[in-house]
């Protein structure tokens, strides 16, 4: 079994930042792809960045020039860094991985974490 826990969200103003960390744990020994989606409300759920072992990255155009993905394996953590933040932006921001290949050499497809608010308000 693996876990994905995401933190950092919160409200910010219009062209703040916040930085989301995403945390694996478990008996994890290589985890393929990680990324980031967000749903608002109403909204269906979209893909914001991702990150490949390695880090061969895809952002969403919405998230160029502003967003930055980055992981660290040693710590079996993915982040997003957001600047510029936009009332749009405001989301409840998942973590996902494709495939994690664990300690038994076992693979487990298609986990997500429980989420994190971001909120981007005046």
């Amino acid at each position: 079994q693996v876990q994905l826990v995401e933190s950092g969200g919160g409200l910010v103003q219009p062209g703040g930042s916040l930085l989301l960390s995403c945390a694996a744990s478990g008996r994890i020994f290589q985890i393929n792809i990680m990324a980031w989606y967000r749903q608002a409300p109403g909204k269906p759920r979209e893909l914001v960045a991702n990150i490949d072992y390695d880090d061969n990255i895809n952002y969403a155009d919405s998230a160029k020039g502003r967003f930055t993905i980055s992981r660290d394996d040693a710590k079996r953590t993915v982040y997003l860094q957001m600047h510029s933040l936009k009332p749009e932006d405001t989301a409840v921001y998942y973590c996902h991985t494709d495939r994690i290949l664990t300690g038994d050499g076992l693979t487990i497809d298609d986990s997500w974490g429980q989420g994190t608010q971001v909120t981007v308000s005046v």
